[in-house]
């Protein structure tokens, strides 16, 4: 089974809820279309919870890099939420822990965007 993808909002925060595996074909192809389309869309605080994602491989972390410069790029932010122990071993392996914002709670990392300077996308141009 590849990776199942919901989305919801909680403020101006869009929450996009993982399921599944990330991998190597559908798992980050699904992922990759789906933060372009919200990146695209306008969304600039996103929060990826991966509370759910049995399984992550090395395309699965390129994925999350790709996905994470996709949106930055955008003018966004990217968090990330409830990593698995294995996900969170292979963060600190591969060093990502120094790139992506990691959150225990929905709390927390919703109010982390709130303290983030508000992106000023006329500043930018």
């Amino acid at each position: 089974m590849s990776v199942k993808l919901t989305t919801h909002e909680k403020g101006d925060v869009i929450i996009v809820d993982a399921s599944g595996r990330l991998t190597l074909g559908e798992g980050t192809s699904a992922l990759r279309k789906k933060m372009r389309e919200l990146a695209e869309g306008g969304s600039r605080r996103i929060l990826l919870n991966m509370a759910d994602v049995t399984y992550i491989d090395s395309s699965g972390i390129g994925e999350l890099v790709a996905a994470y410069t996709t949106v930055t790029t955008a003018g966004g932010e990217m968090k990330l939420l409830n990593l698995a122990k294995r996900v969170h071993d292979l963060m600190k392996i591969t060093k990502l822990y120094t790139v992506f914002e990691t959150f225990e709670d929905d709390a927390s990392a919703i109010g982390s965007f709130s303290v983030a300077k508000p992106t000023d996308l006329q500043a930018q141009n």
